[in-house]
């Protein structure tokens, strides 16, 4: 198992390293909350749980840390905790062939939904059973604690979860730990008792980062920063902060979030739903008002902006070859986006992808021009 987590000298000395030895841009790397981190991130979430998918994501782990990437996101219930093994033992060839240090890169993992093991259930016969055995028999949780048929977020389940993850990843250490979609659960509880439930995960989170099991927590989520305050999903990223800074203080460990943001969805750059203080703002903003490290997903929205964007998109980001690369440096070069995750399960798209390394971002005035455009 490796040991250790990333640190902001070793993050800061891998992106060193890339700048000099890879002609890396140093606008490349950025700075999230003491870590230094690659503006593009490799995903993990598309592909079947299959043997050969298994072997393309670890070739693609090993080539986007070569080529100067350190954020590696996944979660546990992705391909039935198939990416997390994979990525797993990628890291572990990294490490062991000096390709990069543990403490060099920036491991993030996600818990809250079912995660199933190596396959997904045929039937409902299986799944029931599969779920008595490996939950409820244990006192991992109870039926009442899940929701909408695949949502659980107790202590008891993350605590089990990121126990889980560590086994797979092969890490006694996660950098970020996201509580996946916790809005999903506002689709059955009210709100105050959603609130009740959110304190005590943040608690157990709290619990883990003292004991070094994570680095940092955060929300990973889909409908929830970016909806109105009206809606039944709606998540409040002022009133979260208040629960984990009545939890610890100032020295809270809730310091990431992860929105889907891409050249469709602008939400968390224009739309401003976020209350801070008197004001309302973007997600973004208030991200930064509150000290939270923004990851943006969904950057080419599983491949529906890989072609036929605007020209006026190709005008704006010229001498790129491809209009993923277009939307993926849309992304990485918006203001406040500390990286912008990209899926990448072949070593061709981590290539391609990962050609925008040697390129700076954007000048942010550019971008914000064009947010003003497509709004």
């Amino acid at each position: 198992m490796l040991e250790g987590s990333a640190t902001p000298d070793a993050t800061a000395a891998f992106a060193a390293r890339r700048v000099k030895d890879s002609g890396a841009a140093s606008g490349h790397f950025r700075t999230a909350r003491g870590l230094t981190v690659g503006t593009v991130g490799l995903g993990s979430y598309l592909g079947e749980p299959d043997d050969a998918t298994d072997a393309a994501y670890e070739a693609a782990v090993e080539e986007f840390v070569r080529l100067g990437g350190n954020v590696i996101d996944t979660a546990i219930n992705y391909r039935a905790q198939r990416s997390e093994r994979s990525i797993g033992r990628a890291l572990g060839r990294c490490v062991s062939s000096g390709l990069a240090r543990r403490e060099e890169l920036v491991l993030c993992t996600k818990a809250g939904y079912l995660s199933f093991d190596g396959h997904f259930p045929s039937n409902a016969k299986e799944l029931t059973a599969w779920i008595d055995r490996t939950f409820y028999k244990n006192g991992v949780m109870r039926p009442d604690d899940i929701v909408e048929g695949c949502h659980v977020m107790t202590p008891g389940y993350l605590r089990h979860q990121l126990s889980q993850s560590q086994r797979n990843l092969d890490c006694d250490s996660i950098d970020v730990f996201y509580l996946h979609n916790p809005e999903t659960q506002l689709k059955e509880v009210e709100r105050p008792a959603f609130l009740k439930r959110i304190r005590a995960a943040f608690e157990a989170l709290e619990e883990m980062a003292a004991a070094r099991t994570i680095g940092a927590y955060g929300l990973a989520t889909w409908n929830g920063f970016r909806v109105a305050p009206t809606t039944e999903e709606y998540l409040s990223l002022e009133e979260l902060v208040g629960v984990a800074r009545s939890l610890a203080g100032d020295s809270h460990h809730f310091r990431f979030l992860q929105a889907p943001f891409n050249l469709a969805m602008l939400e968390a750059a224009r739309f401003a739903n976020q209350r801070v203080g008197h004001q309302l703002v973007p997600l973004f903003e208030a991200a930064t008002r509150l000290e939270i490290a923004c990851v943006a997903s969904a950057t080419i929205l599983q491949g529906k902006l890989s072609s036929e964007l605007p020209d006026a998109i190709a005008a704006v980001f010229p001498g790129l070859a491809s209009d993923a690369m277009r939307a993926i440096q849309f992304n990485r070069s918006t203001p406040s986006v500390a990286a912008t995750l990209v899926g990448m399960s072949s070593t061709a798209h981590v290539v391609e992808n990962m050609g925008l390394v040697k390129r700076p971002p954007a000048p942010g005035e550019t971008v914000k021009k064009l947010l003003l455009r497509l709004a």
